[in-house]
């Protein structure tokens, strides 16, 4: 299996050559994984393929909800799992943040709350991350006392990011937030999501199927088809090529 290996930036606090470098195998039933990418950059990486390309298959992986059959998984150059090497780090000691589709708020917490609960878990020693910065970047000081309940989908997704942004991960890992949301919550979330990893130098795996949020937010894409990754580079490199294009119009018109 060939290593795809993206364009390496320069990134502000990390002394290390790669950020991200995944490889990855497993059989699924019928389907199969089997991909490798290095991905050099800070900002979001995006994977993108169309339904049932891998591409949760493969951000589970990463988050260590899912097993590989074989491969590795480096962030920021420590290894969080190496099947030769029988290197298995738990998902709560990856320090990832997740955020899901649908947000997965506790419904019976406050937003203030939800927001404290990951961070609580988090020693005080390795949070960067402070509570005020969170509420400020992303706009909810007036939503605290609420509940989840009370919440329209894209203030839940902003509250969602806000409780992964306060456990202080290295990575954060992103499953299609705004797949749930109408055009207008999309407009209102995209923007917070597009300055978290400059505002705290988090990288970022972002799945999607959506031209449109590659185009805002990705300063790195993976292309997916079949498990596989076909490719890894910049935005304009990766969507100019022809299997990409022509992927990228049927998405379009099945959004």
């Amino acid at each position: 299996m060939t290593t795809i290996r993206a364009e390496k930036k320069c990134v502000p606090g990390y002394d290390h050559e790669n950020l991200l470098d995944i490889k990855l195998e497993k059989v699924q039933g019928n389907f199969s994984v089997e991909t490798a990418f290095i991905s050099g950059g800070a900002g979001v990486t995006a994977l993108f393929g169309h339904s049932g390309a891998g591409k949760t298959s493969i951000i589970n992986m990463i988050a260590g909800l899912s097993h590989p059959d074989s491969g590795h998984i480096v962030v920021n150059n420590h290894c969080v799992f190496d099947a030769e090497k029988g290197i298995n780090i738990p998902p709560e000691k990856r320090r990832f943040g997740y955020v899901f589709q649908d947000g997965r708020l506790f419904p019976h917490m406050s937003v203030h709350a939800n927001l404290l609960y990951g961070m609580k878990r988090v020693k005080p020693c390795y949070r960067y991350i402070k509570f005020d910065q969170v509420v400020e970047l992303l706009g909810i000081n007036h939503l605290l006392q609420r509940h989840p309940a009370t919440l329209s989908g894209g203030e839940k997704q902003r509250v969602a990011i806000g409780r992964s942004l306060l456990t202080s991960p290295v990575l954060m890992l992103m499953d299609e937030p705004l797949a749930s949301l109408d055009a207008a919550r999309k407009n209102e979330v995209l923007p917070f999501i597009s300055r978290l990893a400059g505002e705290f130098s988090v990288p970022i795996l972002y799945v999607t199927h959506s031209i449109d949020e590659i185009l805002n937010l990705a300063d790195t894409v993976v292309f997916l088809s079949e498990g596989k990754s076909l490719a890894v580079g910049g935005v304009e490199e990766v969507t100019s090529r022809k299997d990409f294009q022509s992927l990228a119009c049927c998405s379009f018109l099945t959004e």
